[in-house]
């Protein structure tokens, strides 16, 4: 008997349709041996896992619910093996404040910054003497707990006001100074650094568009144009992050690559599966297809980590 997988996709988040997009790619790849079907959490989960019983969830999820350990700890009390990293391991690296402090305690350069929360009485002209004061200008504003680079905006004096506004809704944000430079992005699968691309967008940054839409012509140049040297470098520290998390499965660490040192901007435990992923991509230059990359994650999948 062909054992069953049920694939977690869309959800709650503002990257439901990015979910929808990875778990089309998996399904494809896992109905060839196995018995397969897709559940989107949003409704009746865990009646549809009651009823169709799996050996194993792969999360396809991404963002908030997703990747943040709240559907991990689901599957942890219904005891399922699922894919991708654990609860807390999943719920620092979301958390970009905290994740940062760990990369920081271990001397993994990353943006100084600071976790900014809205309230009603909200003076924002003080905050903005605290960002001229601490940070300068520019700066970039994200949600704490977003992916997919969904409300991330690159500020300078004229426009933070604008669009601190526009960030209400996420209640807490992460304000951090601008690396100029690189965009650098390396992958784990694993315990191995399997390699590192780079970015050239056209647009102002590797923003939600640069990364999902083709015709913002986003230039991908794998390997990423480093010497030897940087390359392992860059590599080995995307390796000591997922570590240092205790991440497993597959993750993938986004860096800025400026007067010669990398900045780890966030580690990402749920990185995308689509056509224009970068992890897929990155894998296929070292011989690893994508049937490969899935069933390796199909292999790594647990519980109570």
């Amino acid at each position: 008997m062909r054992r069953k997988i049920a694939i977690l996709a869309g959800g709650y988040s503002k990257e439901r349709e990015i979910s929808f997009s990875t778990a089309k790619e998996v399904f494809k790849v896992l109905k060839k041996k196995y018995n397969v079907i897709l559940i989107d959490p949003k409704i009746n989960l865990l009646s549809k896992l009651k009823k169709f019983k799996p050996d194993i969830v792969f999360n396809a999820l991404h963002g908030r619910y997703g990747e943040d350990g709240y559907i991990q700890s689901i599957l942890e009390t219904a005891k399922i093996k699922y894919t991708h990293s654990g609860v807390k391991s999943s719920s620092i690296a979301i958390d970009k404040e905290l994740s940062k402090k760990i990369f920081k305690k271990n001397k993994i350069l990353t943006p100084t910054g600071f976790r900014f929360q809205y309230k009603e009485e909200l003076n924002y002209n003080l905050l903005i003497k605290k960002i001229s004061k601490n940070l300068g200008y520019p700066v970039v504003l994200k949600p704490v707990n977003e992916g997919s680079s969904v409300g991330v905006f690159i500020c300078n004096k004229s426009n933070v006001l604008r669009n601190l506004i526009k960030l209400r809704d996420f209640d807490e944000i992460l304000v951090e100074k601008y690396i100029p430079g690189r965009e650098i992005q390396s992958a784990i699968l694993g315990k191995k650094a399997i390699g590192s691309i780079e970015l050239i967008p056209k647009r102002k940054f590797y923003d939600y568009k640069a990364k999902y839409n083709k015709r913002a012509n986003t230039k991908h140049v794998m390997p990423a144009r480093l010497s030897i040297k940087k390359y392992r470098e860059v590599n080995r520290i995307a390796l000591k992050a997922h570590r240092l998390l205790n991440c497993r499965g597959v993750s993938r660490s986004d860096f800025r690559f400026y007067k010669n040192k990398f900045y780890l901007l966030e580690l990402n435990t749920q990185p995308g599966m689509t056509s224009l992923s970068l992890v897929p991509e990155i894998a296929r230059y070292i011989n690893i297809d994508f049937n490969q990359l899935i069933e390796e994650l199909i292999k790594d999948a647990s519980i109570n980590k």
